[in-house]
């Protein structure tokens, strides 16, 4: 199992698990309210930590690649999408559901992510994929349903749903910068929806959790949403928006898991069917392996690496002293590369896909 599928699952565990604390939490308090301490005890958490990191390291070749002038545009984008309107959907629709369907609603996400790499972002997609985004769409189809029967969809769904198309929006503007420091990326939207969603909240007199509930938020938006962000932010270094969606499917099932525990939910029939449907996509994802030739052009960028013997990428020259067994940064050259092995669409393999 590779790095990138790693910090992946990890991220979609920690995400999962934040659902139904944040459910626990929505109470009498708005979800615009909610939504903005979530995400600015993300930030905050994160600011601490790059104040600490920046004490610890005294050698400017170990610092993370920073953000450039050019990754403005698309960070402004994703913070818009995904820290502005995907939480306050999120927090409507749990207003609304039990946590353990909103937990498998937020499947979507990962389909929503997939389509869009694949047909706006043009991302190689196999189909396998595409036939595991399938049975995850007619999986959270399955679970809407049983809330309304036939009716159609029910609101918390809907909101949900829209949740997750906010954060695949976010997710692949977010891969146009994900060379960059993810603790950097992940504070300064943490810092930004969180501050612009409780200046709503305060304009429209919206109810404001008390000290206790506010300082739970803060708590979970740091793991939930900060430490997980920056995960997910790594992930797409290695992995390409698309596949890194798919493993970060896994978090409902955490989410749903931890609902059983801890609110003493019991899911009907229509809940263990979509999960098994879930369960079958996401093993299609996992197990779909991409090997071809491929041409590599001249490229010439920052970001965190490592000199593995494996590695045809990093075999550079270096102006400075450095430990080959530890990751550094700095700017680097990439001359044109033909070869064949299997690979993902991370940051090196960006390529067309004519066949």
């Amino acid at each position: 199992m590779t790095k990138g599928v790693l910090y992946a699952l990890a991220a979609a565990a920690l995400f999962g698990a934040s659902t139904p604390f944040a459910k626990l939490l929505t109470g009498d308090a708005a979800p615009v309210a909610l939504a903005g301490i979530l995400y600015l005890g993300s930030g905050l958490g994160l600011a601490a930590c790059l104040g600490w990191r920046r004490i610890a390291r005294t050698q400017a070749r170990h610092a993370d690649a920073g953000l450039r002038r050019q990754d403005l545009p698309w960070l402004a984008g994703a913070v818009a999408a995904g820290g502005l309107c995907g939480p306050v959907l999120l927090m409507t629709g749990l207003a609304q559901l039990p946590a353990s369907s909103a937990s498998l609603l937020l499947n979507l996400e990962g389909v929503l992510t997939a389509a869009l790499a694949w047909f706006v972002f043009k991302e190689n997609c196999d189909r396998r994929v595409v036939l595991g985004m399938a049975l995850i769409v007619a999986a959270g189809v399955l679970l809407s349903l049983e809330e309304t029967g036939a009716r159609g969809l029910a609101p918390g769904a809907l909101a949900i749903a829209a949740a997750c198309l906010c954060w695949a929006i976010d997710n692949n503007l977010t891969r146009k910068v994900a060379a960059a420091d993810a603790v950097q990326i992940v504070a300064v939207k943490g810092l930004a929806a969180g501050t612009v969603n409780l200046l709503i909240a305060v304009a429209t007199g919206a109810a404001m959790p008390g000290p206790g509930p506010a300082l739970a938020a803060g708590v979970v938006g740091f793991c939930g949403y900060g430490l997980s962000l920056v995960m997910f932010v790594i992930a797409l270094r290695h992995l390409g928006t698309a596949r890194t969606g798919a493993y970060f499917s896994a978090a409902p099932f955490a989410g749903a898991a931890m609902s059983m525990l801890l609110l003493r939910e019991t899911p009907g029939m229509a809940f263990w069917v979509a999960a098994a449907l879930m369960a079958a996509g996401i093993w299609l994802h996992l197990t779909e392996r991409h090997r071809h030739a491929h041409a590599h052009e001249a490229l010439e960028h920052s970001h965190e690496h490592q000199h593995e013997q494996a590695d045809e990428h990093h075999r550079h020259q270096h102006a400075f002293s450095w430990d080959p067994a530890k990751p550094h940064v700095h700017m680097h050259r990439h001359p044109p590369l033909r070869h064949t092995h299997e690979h993902y669409p991370d940051l090196h393999h960006r390529h067309r896909h004519d066949a």
